[in-house]
């Protein structure tokens, strides 16, 4: 028997969104991808976006609900859902803010982020993921290591989240690529996984010298004609920041959530450092955490 759509979970990006619509049985019935994320979008226009990527999806006699996370909650996007403050557990359904819909057959609901207030940080949409990894594990004590453009490090303990991190890594990295003296020297054909390592090494021996070893690049370029810019660059600026939070992540275990090519580069940084390592795929951390909160939230509706 064909399962019919119980309710839809959005993960609603900056520069993307994704759609799952889920049956009863906890399956994926259908997936979409889309490449209009809230910073291409105006606050009015979210809830168009949403009714025409449902538009073929089969209704039943009750509104479908639907849970999203990330940016379709920022101050900018469709509608403010606020920060929940750690030390906390994750917010789920409880925190949720219902916003209008195009159409009658949709509920939709935005989950916060969370919020820091010392030192002052914030994050939205990887709380989700925390949930979803600690729906998964609820006994970890350890620490969360999300990269990508802002990488987390949150820390974990009895199913809440205690405190978190941010750093730029990936901003710095964009920036330095495109827009500084560096830009011709990263120009190299491929990447150079031993220039990574050798580079992740030196930052970590050296924290206090990294403005001197990045324009190495440069005259490494210059000089010797190297072509392995993007790993070195890559390998200063993660082996800078695994040590900087070497005090988060010391004797406790590490979570990394995020997309493969870039957790792979961190896992290998921080295994040469002497971490305990385990891989979390991100989509499933995602789903998983948007899945809790329809739990939570179906009992109410």
């Amino acid at each position: 028997m064909t399962e019919h759509p119980e309710w839809v979970a959005v993960d609603w990006g900056t520069s993307n969104l994704r759609v799952w619509v889920m049956g009863p049985s906890g399956d994926v019935l259908q997936y979409r991808e889309d490449p209009r994320g809230m910073g291409v979008l105006k606050p009015e226009a979210f809830a168009g976006v949403l009714g025409e990527l449902l538009s073929g999806v089969e209704r039943q006699d009750t509104a479908l609900p639907v849970v999203i996370c990330g940016m379709a909650g920022a101050r900018e996007g469709w509608a403010e859902a606020g920060y929940c403050a750690v030390p906390g557990p994750p917010p789920g359904a409880d925190q949720s803010i219902r916003v209008p819909a195009t159409s009658p057959d949709l509920k939709v609901f935005i989950l916060p982020g969370m919020c820091q207030q010392e030192p002052p940080d914030v994050m939205r949409g990887e709380e989700t993921q925390a949930a979803g990894f600690l729906a998964m594990t609820p006994d970890f004590d350890g620490v969360l290591c999300m990269p990508g453009t802002h990488c987390k490090w949150v820390r974990c303990a009895e199913g809440m989240v205690k405190s978190f991190k941010t750093t730029m890594t990936g901003e710095v990295f964009s920036l330095l690529r495109d827009h500084s003296v560096l830009h011709q020297a990263l120009a190299g054909p491929a990447w150079d996984m031993a220039s990574f390592d050798q580079a992740a090494e030196t930052a970590a021996e050296n924290p206090g010298q990294a403005l001197t070893n990045l324009f190495s690049i440069r005259a490494d370029r210059l000089l010797n004609a190297a072509q392995t810019g993007p790993a070195q660059l890559s390998g200063l600026l993660i082996g800078a920041e695994v040590v900087a939070l070497h005090q988060l992540w010391s004797r406790r275990p590490v979570a990394l959530i995020g997309s493969e090519q870039l957790a792979d580069l961190y896992a290998r940084v921080l295994t040469a450092r002497g971490a305990e390592v385990q891989r979390i795929d991100a989509e499933a951390a995602t789903l998983g955490g948007l899945k809790a909160a329809y739990e939570q939230l179906k009992n109410r509706l």
